[in-house]
């Protein structure tokens, strides 16, 4: 407590990671997907949002032989362990896409641009990847 008598002591901060990436061509998929693991594992309130090509991360099926990267999409199963179950999808990404919620590898809620909007407004840190 400070003089005001207010707490002080650390509180856990609500993080929202924002993921735009299709999963491979660039290291933000994986580099978004380590750092959220890590904030899970400092007992922070975190959440994911899969956006425009963003979530393609999530889709079953990822084959990545032919461009010699390694398929790293199971990962997202292992979320659960660190406590991450607030997955979201923007459905009009989904619907641009032509992907539905039976697509998914892991269970994330389907939203719309202006759940998404109100979403992040409820955030303390918001990290676009």
């Amino acid at each position: 407590m400070n003089e005001s008598g207010t707490d002080t002591s650390t509180r856990i901060k609500k993080f929202l990671f924002v993921n735009r990436k299709a999963p491979y061509g660039t290291i933000y998929a994986l580099e978004a997907l380590e750092v959220v693991m890590i904030s899970a594992a400092f007992d922070q309130d975190v959440s994911l949002a899969f956006l425009d090509d963003g979530i393609f991360q999530i889709v079953k099926g990822q084959e990545t032989t032919f461009i010699g990267m390694k398929n790293f999409s199971q990962t997202y199963r292992a979320l659960e362990d660190f406590g991450v179950t607030k997955l979201y999808v923007e459905r009009e990404s989904m619907e641009a896409r032509g992907i539905s919620g039976s697509d998914f590898i892991v269970p994330a809620e389907v939203i719309s641009v202006r759940e998404m909007a109100e979403l992040m407004a409820s955030q303390d840190i918001i990290l676009s990847f």
